[in-house]
This record gives C-alpha cells, sequence and structure tokens, in this order.
C-alpha cells in the first residue's frame, strides 16, 4: 500500500513538473530568440571584422582597443556616471516618499494614483518632444516663457552642457515615476497595520514608524529598486537621441548612445566597435548585479 502511494505521487510529481515545463516553453524560445542567441552572438561578434552584420576576419582585441581608444570614450563613461547618479539624487527617493504619502491618505487615494500614472501611458517619443519644447532655448520655450513673465532672462537649458544631463534625468524621473511609486505602494500594502497600531501605542511619530517598521519591511524592494535604476539609467540612449542628439559638443553622449551611433550610424563600419561596446557595458552591469545578489542575501540573513 505504502509502495503504491509513493508510486502515485511520483507520477503526480512528474505530471506537474512536465506541466510547468509546457507552460514554461514559450517563454523559454522567446529568451533564447531575443536574448540568449543575441548576447552570445554579438560576444562572439566582437573579435571579428563586420562589415555590416557581415563577419569578416578574427581580429581578437581590436575592437576592444579601437572602442576604449576612443578619444571620448573616458567623457562618455563619465556622461553615464552623470546619468547615474544625478538619477538617484532626482529620481530615487521621491517615488517611495509620495508611496508612503498616498498610503496614509484616506479621501481621494485612487484619484492620486490615476493622476501621478497619467506621464506612464504617454508615448515615450511624445513625451520626450513635448520636454524638448518646454526646454526650448528661445522666448517660444514653456520654461523661458515663465521666466520672462517674472523678468528673468531666457535660458539655454540643454543648450547648456552643465544642465543637459540633469535636465534629461528631470524628464526620465517624470517618465518613471509612476511605474516605481506604485511598486512602493504595492510593497506598502504587504507590511502589518499591527505593527503600525504597536508603534503607535509604543509612542512612534511618523519618522520612528518610517525607520523602524517601514524600512525593515521594504529594504528588500528598495534594494532591487536601487539597482534596476542603475541598471537602466546606465543604458541611457533614446533620451538623449531625442532631446539632445548627444549634444552639445558631446555632453549628453552616453555609451549606448554612442554604441547606437557605431552600429547604425557609422555605415556599416563600427558593427564589430558597436558589438564590443555592447560586452563592456554587459561587464559593468554584471558587476552591480553580483553586488545586489550578494547585498540581498546578507538583508535575507539578517532577517
Amino acid at each position: 500500500m505504502m509502495n503504491t502511494r509513493k508510486k502515485l505521487k511520483r507520477k503526480f510529481n512528474l505530471r506537474d513538473e512536465i506541466d510547468a515545463w509546457v507552460l514554461l516553453l514559450p517563454m523559454v524560445v522567446i529568451l533564447y530568440l531575443f536574448v540568449w542567441r543575441p548576447t552570445v552572438m554579438g560576444a562572439a561578434w566582437s573579435f571579428f571584422d563586420m562589415k555590416a552584420y557581415t563577419v569578416k576576419d578574427f581580429c581578437g582585441f581590436d575592437n576592444y582597443i579601437r572602442v576604449m581608444t576612443h578619444t571620448q570614450f573616458l567623457p562618455m563613461l563619465l556622461n553615464t556616471v552623470k546619468y547615474v547618479l544625478w538619477s538617484l539624487v532626482i529620481g530615487f527617493l521621491p517615488p517611495l516618499f509620495i508611496a508612503i504619502m498616498i498610503n496614509e491618505v484616506i479621501h481621494f487615494k485612487n484619484g492620486f494614483k490615476v493622476i501621478i500614472y497619467v506621464p506612464a501611458v504617454i508615448p515615450g517619443i511624445a513625451a520626450m518632444l513635448m520636454w524638448y519644447f518646454m526646454y526650448y532655448p528661445d522666448q517660444t520655450g514653456l520654461l523661458n516663457m515663465i521666466l520672462s513673465k517674472i523678468g528673468v532672462e531666457p535660458k539655454q537649458w540643454l543648450n547648456d552642457p552643465s544642465f543637459t544631463i540633469v535636465g534629461i534625468i528631470i524628464y526620465s524621473t517624470w517618465k518613471g515615476f509612476a511605474g516605481t511609486m506604485l511598486l512602493y505602494y504595492a510593497s506598502l500594502q504587504s507590511v502589518s497595520v499591527e505593527l503600525y497600531e504597536a508603534a503607535i501605542i509604543d509612542g512612534a511619530g511618523p519618522l520612528r514608524r518610517l525607520g523602524y517598521v517601514t524600512r525593515p519591511a521594504m529594504e528588500g524592494i528598495i534594494l532591487l529598486q536601487l539597482v534596476r535604476q542603475i541598471i537602466s539609467v546606465f543604458q541611457i540612449m533614446e533620451q538623449p537621441l531625442a532631446m539632445t542628439g548627444g549634444g552639445p559638443n558631446g555632453a549628453s553622449t552616453s555609451l549606448s548612445y554612442q554604441l547606437y551611433q557605431y552600429g547604425f550610424n557609422s555605415g556599416g563600419k563600427g558593427t564589430g566597435q558597436a558589438m564590443a561596446l555592447g560586452v563592456i557595458i554587459f561587464l559593468i552591469l554584471i558587476v552591480f548585479t553580483i553586488f545586489y545578489f550578494w547585498l540581498n542575501r546578507k538583508i535575507e540573513d539578517r532577517c
């Protein structure tokens, strides 16, 4: 009788596993075709001379040397780091604070969520062009129109090398704010109300509740979002492409923007260098990913 039960249990477990793999198979195929295969092929092709996407002779590390000895490689890397740092300064904590505030609101909570989510549904290019004309450097730009009303001279905005990265990050924060805020808000819903009630009974104010109840419960999602934001902003390309064209004088050119230039605006002569730069970016980002898993394990062990 016992052996029969074990056989039935193994049979059901095997059937469940087969069903799971059948459901996973389409996603595995998609990942192979659109993620794993292109990534491996791009890494392999980075060691060859390329004529557009035709593989020529093996050239070793020549493509990597050309990329890293490019006169603008270090400035582009510095610009990319600036994008990341400014995104953390401007865009990392505000979504968390807004999520906490909405979680505390009693009336019109759903209305606030809808209003805040509006930027996320605006098409990306349309939103970039909208902000581009807001930043327009003459009197027709919205920000300069506002400044002229209070007697301030018009600013150059995106034509100012010291502001262009900040301006792009302000747009990116505005565009991505809603999704991040809702992610934090959903995480807040899992925090036990009893913990807040106990903290209030113990005399903890809003800041103490934030530090001793909210923060420990959300450490994992905050860490995940931190690493995700670093990785996504490090690959920034569409925003400088649409809003500044990498200018002025390369002040907003990122590594991913240069990868785009190698791959699509070099007449097929820079494809190998695009592949090499893609591998360099991948290796840099894999360091952040490893750091995330290490730090997340430390947090889980502490909990």
